[in-house]
């Protein structure tokens, strides 16, 4: 299972486990300076890097590291001008499979689900059951969508709504195609190596989403900080990485979430930083009826979490214009 769909199968709350900030000085000492501290190559509390993170047969407890070996030694702050790592948690575990079965993730449904015998795409957390190719939806959804016209006491046949529900199947496929999306496939390789170790911040990205629990949309604007460790993202694929997440059946809490940590999955950065702001329709056109109200959710990972001057200046620069 790739390590894209393993974070796509992670919960809000998940997620915020699997970041180990344990190799991160404290905010008092990253005060000193952002020069001052070192990129890890070694983790410090049995973690391994994002790009390294394969689950492994075996619990940790079974493979003991008696302390002083070479594995826990790191070079002290000062000596480089590098910074430690954003890396996740391994659970150190992973089902067992041959390699020759598709993997069943604990979903809503699964191959076990009566009816879903012969599915093979139960992969995402998201979309439980996924067909050869979304196109293939097409007729089914037409047939929804005519379905609902009629139950709103419409008549499907009349001329302006003849090709409605094609084109509302058709429509929602498109909201929807980030499903179809992986974070490799939009890196596309454009990650590089650069000695570079200041704040990047790409602000007001245009964000368009659908709400999961009313099935109308939500938009609104992304903006992105990381501090490079030694590499650096294509300024486009930000915004890509948006997109990704973005076209799914959403809550914003989870949108901001899973942004940070595919930035943290492209680069490794010592820490990354999300901002999103959105307008939410099922708060507009039902229910309260606020037109003029925002969401405002936010991820800090990292030093944007730990070091309070770091996090201050992110969000100053977001919010200048």
């Amino acid at each position: 299972m790739s390590f894209t769909r393993q974070l796509s199968e992670m919960s809000a709350s998940e997620l915020n486990d699997a970041i180990d900030d344990t190799n991160f000085p404290q905010a008092h000492i990253l005060s000193r300076g952002r020069n001052n501290s070192v990129c890890s190559t070694s983790s410090t509390s049995g973690t391994s890097s994002l790009a390294d993170r394969v689950p492994t047969a075996q619990p940790e407890e079974a493979i003991p590291q008696p302390q002083g070996t070479p594995s826990e030694e790191v070079a002290p702050l000062g000596t480089g001008n590098q910074r430690p790592r954003l890396i996740l948690k391994t659970n150190g575990s992973s089902p067992d499979s041959d390699g020759t079965q598709p993997k069943t993730p604990m979903t809503p449904r699964t191959s076990t689900t009566p009816g879903h015998e012969k599915c093979t795409f139960h992969h995402d957390l998201e979309l439980d059951h996924k067909p050869p190719t979304r196109e293939a939806l097409l007729p089914d959804m037409a047939r929804s969508y005519r379905l609902l016209l009629g139950g709103l006491g419409e008549n499907p046949d009349r001329q302006g709504l003849i090709k409605t529900p094609e084109r509302a199947a058709k429509a929602m496929l498109y909201f929807t195609k980030g499903y179809d999306q992986s974070l490799e496939d939009v890196l596309n390789g454009a990650v590089f190596d650069e000695d570079h170790d200041e704040m990047v911040v790409v602000k007001d990205i245009e964000m368009f989403s659908m709400c999961e629990h009313h099935l109308v949309p939500f938009y609104g604007k992304v903006s992105i900080g990381y501090l490079p460790c030694n590499k650096i993202l294509g300024l486009s694929k930000l915004a890509r990485i948006v997109e990704i997440f973005s076209r799914r059946l959403q809550v914003q809490e989870r949108l901001t979430k899973q942004i940070a940590v595919a930035v943290t999955q492209a680069v490794q950065p010592a820490g990354v930083a999300v901002v999103v702001e959105g307008v939410h329709m099922c708060m507009v056109m039902r229910g309260v009826q606020k037109i003029n109200s925002k969401t405002v959710t936010s991820t800090m990972l990292g030093v944007f979490r730990d070091d309070p001057k770091t996090r201050e200046e992110f969000l100053n620069l977001v919010n200048s214009k």
